[in-house]
Parts: C-alpha cells; sequence; structure tokens
C-alpha cells in the first residue's frame, strides 16, 4: 500500500490548498454575514452570493466535480485514493469548501447513481445540470414512522399506474431538500411488498414541483438551521413516469450500496480534515492564552489533549486511505468491513477532537465565534446520518465472526 499522492493528486492538492488560503477561508466571515443577512430577510435557505463567486473561481482554476471517480471520468477522474485527501481539505471550511468545487453531499452520491444506473434521458435532465452545479438535489430514504436504519422497514409505496408510478410516503431528514435550487429528490420506496427482503425497493426520481409534495418543514439540528436544510416531506399520491425509475424495480438497495461505499470516504476524509482544523485551533488557542501563570499549552493536560488528538486523527486517516485504496482495487464490496469500520471511526473521533478544542476554548467554543460549535453539530449528526454507529458495528462484527459461525 503506498499513500504517496500521485503526480495528478498532488497537482489537484497543490491548487486546492491555493484556492482554500486565497480564496476560502477569507470567504467564511462574507458567507457568516450574508446568511445572516439573508435569514433576516426571510430567506434562509437561499445560498449566499459568495458560494457562487467561489464556484466560478473554482472551476476556471479546474477544482470543479474532483469526486469523479476515473472509471466514469477516465479523461479528469481521480480514484478513491487520489480524491480522498482533496476531500480532507475541503472539510477544514465544510459549510463552503465541498461546495464550491461541486463535490458536495448528496449532490455527488446522487450523481454517481445517475452516472452509473441512469437512462440517456435522466442524464441529460438531471445530471447535466448537477455536473455543472445549475441545480441541487436531495436523497429520500429516512422515514419518521419507523426505524430507517433498517431500510426494509421504508414504508413509502411506489405503485403502477399504467405509465406513471403513484408515491404515498413520509419522509425526513431529507438534507438539501429547503434550498431552492434543489430541483430533484432521488426517492427510496416499496414496489413490490411481498418480494424477498432485498428486492421490494425500488428507486424513483421525484421532481420537488411535482403536485403532491410537500415540504412540511425544515428540521435543525442542535439548533443550527443549514443552509441547504433538512426536511421533512410527505408524498401524497405524488405521480411521475415510468421511466423515472433509476435502474430497475426491486434494485433499490443494490444502487444505495453502489451509492455509500466511496461516498462514506467522502463524509470520512471531511471528518479528519474538520478534526484536522480544530486541532489547529486548539494549538493556536492553547499557545496565546496564559492561566495560573504560564501558558495553557504548558498545562499537561492539555499537551495530553494535543497529543491524543494527532495521534487519533493519524489513525483515522490511514484506515481511511486503506479503506479507500480498497475500494480502487475491489470495489465497494471488497471493503465492505472496512467501510463500516470508517464510519464509526472518523466522525467518533473528529468529534472527540472537536470536543477537547471546544475545552480549551472556554466559552468562547461554544459560541459561533468559531466554526467548533457547528461543527461539533456536524459530526455529532454524522454518527446518526447513513446509519447510525450500532449498525456498522454490527457489521464489523459479523463480518469477523463470519469465518468462525460460516455465515
Amino acid at each position: 500500500m503506498d499513500f504517496e499522492p500521485s503526480a495528478r493528486a498532488q497537482d489537484h492538492l497543490t491548487r486546492l490548498q491555493d484556492f482554500m488560503d486565497s480564496h476560502v477561508y477569507p470567504a467564511e466571515p462574507v458567507y457568516g454575514e450574508q446568511r445572516r443577512e439573508l435569514r433576516a430577510a426571510g430567506h434562509e435557505h437561499e445560498v449566499p452570493p459568495i458560494v457562487e463567486e467561489l464556484k466560478v473561481e473554482a472551476r476556471k482554476r479546474g477544482l470543479w466535480n474532483l469526486f469523479l471517480p476515473d472509471a466514469q471520468d477516465p479523461a479528469h477522474g481521480l480514484s478513491v485514493s487520489e480524491y480522498a485527501p482533496l476531500a480532507e481539505l475541503t472539510g477544514r471550511s465544510p459549510s463552503i469548501a465541498p461546495e464550491a468545487i461541486n463535490c458536495a453531499a448528496p449532490d455527488t452520491g446522487n450523481m454517481e447513481v445517475l452516472h452509473l444506473f441512469g437512462t440517456p434521458e435522466q442524464k441529460e435532465r438531471w445530471l447535466r445540470p448537477l455536473l455543472d452545479g445549475e441545480i441541487r438535489s436531495c436523497f429520500g430514504m429516512t422515514e419518521p414512522a419507523v426505524a430507517s436504519s433498517d431500510a426494509r422497514n421504508i414504508s413509502t409505496r411506489i405503485e403502477r399506474d399504467g405509465d406513471d408510478y403513484v408515491i404515498n410516503g413520509h419522509k425526513w431528514w431529507i438534507t438539501g431538500s429547503a434550498d431552492p435550487r434543489c430541483k430533484i429528490m432521488i426517492l427510496m420506496g416499496k414496489t413490490d411488498p411481498d418480494a424477498e427482503s432485498y428486492r421490494q425497493q425500488s428507486m424513483v426520481l421525484v421532481p420537488l414541483d411535482t403536485p403532491g409534495v410537500e415540504i412540511i418543514r425544515p428540521l435543525p439540528v442542535f439548533g443550527y438551521s443549514d443552509q441547504h436544510g433538512h426536511c421533512e416531506i410527505r408524498l401524497t399520491d405524488v405521480r411521475v413516469p415510468v421511466t423515472n425509475l433509476v435502474g430497475e424495480e426491486g434494485g433499490g438497495f443494490a444502487i444505495a450500496q453502489a451509492r455509500l461505499g466511496p461516498g462514506r470516504i467522502h463524509h470520512c476524509m471531511r471528518s479528519i480534515g474538520m478534526a484536522e482544523r480544530a486541532l489547529q485551533l486548539m494549538c493556536e488557542r492553547a499557545t496565546s492564552r496564559v492561566a495560573f501563570g504560564k501558558e495553557i499549552a504548558r498545562q499537561g493536560v492539555v499537551q495530553q489533549w494535543i497529543a491524543e488528538s494527532r495521534m487519533a486523527i493519524e489513525q483515522a486517516r490511514l484506515l481511511t486511505l486503506k479503506t479507500a485504496w480498497l475500494i480502487d482495487r475491489y470495489g465497494p464490496k471488497g471493503a465492505r468491513k472496512e467501510v463500516a469500520a470508517i464510519k464509526v471511526i472518523a466522525p467518533r473521533i473528529a468529534l472527540e477532537v472537536v470536543d477537547k478544542a471546544i475545552q480549551v476554548h472556554g466559552a468562547a467554543g461554544v459560541s459561533d465565534d468559531t466554526p467548533l460549535a457547528s461543527m461539533w453539530a456536524g459530526l455529532r449528526t454524522l454518527r446518526l446520518a447513513d446509519g447510525p454507529d450500532e449498525v456498522h458495528i454490527r457489521s464489523v462484527a459479523r463480518a469477523e465472526l463470519a469465518p468462525y459461525t460460516g455465515a
């Protein structure tokens, strides 16, 4: 295993670092101020203009759609291992950087689904504007009435009626759906409740302006209202043409697995980027404040926090890079156990580092004067998103026990 960046990856990393230093970090206070102005004007979920300016600059620099794997974009695509350090770097400014280079979730996963399973017509209608950053999208899976950690519980019905599907269901925590630019949802629901349990589900494309789609409310996260929003949505007799089916009927689970493998690398590397930013802030704070006659950085307990944070970050990064390497060589199925492991480890470790950084900052750490509080909220949520920790721990345990149980 060689984690030395390829020449292509190093070139992207150098250019992305320059973009972060010259444009993204200086844009953070501008983004905050523009969000406050939009909120005061009653436009909570409109994108601040600075983001669109950053997108223009990123495209000029060739920093666009970097998440696309080389198998899908042989001319420009990166391997999962090559993209991983870039995702980490964008995680240092999670509200701005991923979208600035058109690599923000859930669009990345949705674009991969359309690349892999979309028809030519679906790709032209929805994938092209997503790749161009003209629209945004959401993924409709989680439901309030069932334990959605077991996707077999999903109760939204997708029923065939002539040349249409009729959809009835109730979704929530649908990330991105409050943004006015969000035009399309990839929805997962049941087309055949009597089929084998992993063949009951299908995915269909649902434009958000379809009659019967009701956005009930955006849901705050620990009091934070994200710009893109996480909404509760009700679907009542929603009709879409059968041609909106993604892949085949009963293929929802297979598509979900194809979507989630590389996507979890992105999430985990961005988490590590947040941890690195938090450790940087911790060190800067600790060396600039004096308590009980000496710099906080000279207090033994703070030195222990800093050392433990560095060691934990390195462990999480190595495991995530190993997982990326396995996906590049053997596909998501060949890295199933490792994907489950990093989904637990990376957010957990990042959360611990952010928590230590908050402690070193004192009261300032829980304010919005630093990015630490919003990072904490996002990372704590990530321990539930894409499946709670316990589900992934169960998967790792089953993989470890399989040689002994014959399962």
